[in-house]
């Protein structure tokens, strides 16, 4: 895990140091968490077996400590009118990575970002919800991105979330 940087919101580092370590407590508690973001911190705390307070305490310095980043809902794609996923590669101009990942994160259809070392600079999860948007946001969108000098992509044609949490 990456430290929070002044780069901007959201915007990950790398520092290559080790994350905080976390003990059999804070692991039970993420992988409460982790499967019901709304659970109440009386039943987190019984399932933790912990006090409230100690609870309550915990959650509170994983948020601070920056551990915990937020709560959201997991919302199906296809069900909520995004039925078209694919993974777009980019190849960027080496010195344009804060430049390009700012463009990106305000491209509509654009979930998720990611810098990567190897044959391409940038992962990018595009949903959308048909073929012809999908060519919209790769074709007018990111690939006249300033920096961006080539995309790749990969229809998703299933996926599915891991059955067990990190933390368990």
């Amino acid at each position: 895990m990456g430290q929070e940087t002044a780069e901007g919101p959201g915007l990950r580092g790398g520092t290559g140091r080790s994350a905080p370590a976390l003990d059999e407590v804070d692991r039970r508690i993420l992988d409460e968490l982790a499967r019901d973001g709304r659970i109440s911190i009386r039943t987190l705390a019984d399932r933790v077996h912990v006090s409230r307070t100690n609870a309550y305490a915990r959650v509170e310095r994983l948020l601070r400590d920056g551990v915990i980043t937020g709560f959201a809902a997991r919302v199906a794609p296809e069900p909520a009118g995004l039925g078209t996923s694919a993974y777009i590669a980019l190849t960027i101009r080496q010195d344009t990575w804060r430049e390009v990942s700012a463009e990106l994160a305000q491209v509509r259809y654009v979930e998720h970002v990611a810098l990567l070392s190897g044959e391409h600079d940038v992962l990018a999860l595009v949903r959308a919800p048909d073929n012809a948007t999908l060519r919209d946001v790769v074709l007018d969108r990111v690939q006249r991105i300033a920096g961006v000098l080539s995309t790749r992509s990969w229809l998703v044609f299933e996926e599915y979330h891991g059955v067990r949490s990190p933390w368990a």
